[in-house]
């Protein structure tokens, strides 16, 4: 064999391959296999550097800076390429009873052109899925789904109980216009009559042709739009550019989700600090309202969902300070793993919950996380330890939102 292959294919050529360094920022693929965004080209122009994947498709997480892009969202506006929120509409007959029975809120009230901010749970109130419900019509609803296959459950449970609906991922992809001077822009796009939409409803519009529908909804806790495009695959290009022209009179920048403003503000990410592992109970006072126990309809999860409030949690979500040097604004790849959270203790090693997001919040001059940590030690001022990749630091339980509790800067 060794003359076969030549004097180079020895024993120690095998056994002791040549020593690589190991990157220490891997890169992102980008190739046909992955989903795009209706507006990945039209973002790719702004400089995207860095993606990650989210529904199966390439999502900018930021252009460079992002704690830049945190304080263009406090004082002025932003535009955002979230294509990746795919609509899976539901229609027909049985819309509404569906609907209905999917999400444990009782969209009895929930009028045509209003929005709620919904939990999808499985039979055992484990969460699936947190998504913006649009009541588009009477019995047609779309569900602006975060990051899991909803409308693979979605179709399995229509067919296993004979509902008639039919569920689609339509051709619809949304931008978000965020920030103070977002209503400067959205005047200028749609007129003055914009500003009589209450927060969490929407309105059709047709801009140069183009059939959107807006919402005043988004995910900063600033004041904030959702421009939800038809047949985006084909008017992608025309709708940003239109966007990007108008906010230039307003100082609007391009920016990726940003995640300190999220942290801030207590809200949630799938996959981060909510998964099929944790029910709606577990996640803070601040989202039980989102679980209607108490109304006539039967709804996935019901059942279980009931006897966890009968019976209690064994831990919660609440809010941490960390103390320490800057954790990273969350968005930039410092937190690539939950951080272990450690009861105090000279002597042994006891596991109490973990951190799911971090950041440090450059307004708050501190570092902010939401917890999940077992029950006997939320209560705030409660110290505990926390594992990061820089080493033990402490850490004290706090109100959460740690900005705005009553979003009060959303609303206005």
């Amino acid at each position: 064999m060794t003359d076969l292959l030549g004097h180079q294919f020895t024993e120690t050529t095998v056994t002791e391959p040549p020593v690589k360094s190991t990157p220490t920022s891997p890169q992102i693929l980008l190739y046909p296999r992955v989903r795009k965004s209706p507006y990945f080209w039209q973002s790719r122009a702004h400089g995207v550097a860095m993606y990650s994947v989210y529904n199966h498709t390439y999502h900018p997480r930021h252009y460079g800076d992002p704690v830049a892009e945190y304080w263009h969202l406090l004082s002025d506006v932003t535009l955002w390429d979230v294509g990746v929120e795919r609509q899976l509409e539901i229609s027909g007959p049985d819309a509404f009873d569906f609907t209905n029975y999917l999400v444990p809120r009782d969209l009895n009230k929930c009028a045509v052109g209003q929005c709620k901010y919904v939990f999808i749970t499985a039979p055992d109130g484990g969460i699936i899925n947190d998504p913006i419900l649009l009541r588009v019509e009477e019995n047609r609803f779309w569900l602006s789904l975060a990051d899991s296959d909803v409308r693979l459950w979605a179709l399995g449970l229509a067919q296993a109980g004979g509902w008639n609906v039919q569920i689609q991922e339509v051709d619809v992809a949304p931008v978000q216009v965020q920030g103070p001077r977002s209503k400067d822009v959205m005047v200028d796009l749609f007129g003055p009559s914009i500003l009589d939409m209450p927060y969490y409803y929407m309105r059709s519009y047709t801009l140069d042709g183009m059939d959107v529908v807006v919402s005043r909804t988004g995910y900063t806790g600033e004041v904030g739009y959702e421009i939800y495009l038809y047949n985006a695959t084909a008017n992608a290009a025309r709708l940003w550019q239109a966007v990007w022209q108008a906010g230039q009179a307003h100082n609007m920048r391009v920016i990726g989700p940003c995640h300190i403003r999220r942290i801030e503000g207590g809200m949630l990410s799938y996959g981060c600090d909510i998964t099929l592992d944790t029910n709606p109970m577990e996640v803070g006072y601040d989202y039980r309202w989102m679980v209607d126990l108490d109304q006539e309809a039967d709804f996935v999860g019901k059942e279980a969902l009931q006897r966890i409030r009968d019976n209690g949690v064994s831990r919660l979500m609440v809010g941490l300070e960390i103390d320490g040097e800057p954790l990273g604004s969350f968005n930039d790849g410092s937190m690539i793993e939950p951080f272990t959270v450690l009861a105090p203790s000279a002597t042994h090693r006891e596991v109490i919950g973990s951190v799911t997001s971090a950041c440090y919040s450059p307004r708050l001059e501190r570092n902010i996380g939401l917890t999940m940590l077992s029950l006997e030690f939320t209560s705030l001022g409660t110290n505990v330890v926390v594992e990061t990749p820089t080493g033990l630091r402490a850490g004290v339980v706090v109100e959460k939102p740690f900005v705005d509790p009553r979003k009060q800067t959303p609303r206005s």
